[in-house]
């Protein structure tokens, strides 16, 4: 599975925005995704999870009540709708094929990476 993430740029604290994963491939909708970050000089951070069928999600503390993460199996893709957003958000976003684990070990396949970026 190759993934291409999209929907990065500057946007203001309060503000929104959506992030797709483009995937390649016909076996996507067998892969459990998920949705990482990272911010300079930290570590690669768990955001989202989403089961293949897209019938359960996990968040990480941080973003829930604010992200929504969402699939669609037809078109190969899968999306991170980011609301409220803040400051501390500002990361590098990468899409992950694999898992719905937290820990970035437990994905195979990532993405390139996105960049968000929150202005105060």
């Amino acid at each position: 599975v190759q993934l291409v993430e999209s929907g990065g740029e500057l946007v203001q604290a309060g503000g929104s925005l959506r992030l797709s994963c483009a995937a390649s491939g016909r076996t996507f909708n067998m892969y459990n995704m998920g949705w990482f970050r990272q911010a300079p000089g930290k570590e690669r951070e768990f955001v989202a999870a989403i089961s293949w069928r897209g019938g359960s999600t996990d968040y990480a503390p941080s973003v829930k009540g604010r992200f929504t993460i969402s699939r669609d199996n037809a078109k190969n893709m899968l999306y991170l709708q980011m609301n409220s957003l803040k400051p501390e958000d500002t990361a590098v976003y990468y899409c992950a094929a694999g898992s719905m684990h937290t820990s970035s070990r437990d994905y195979a396949y990532w993405g390139q990476g996105t960049l968000v970026t929150v202005s105060s």
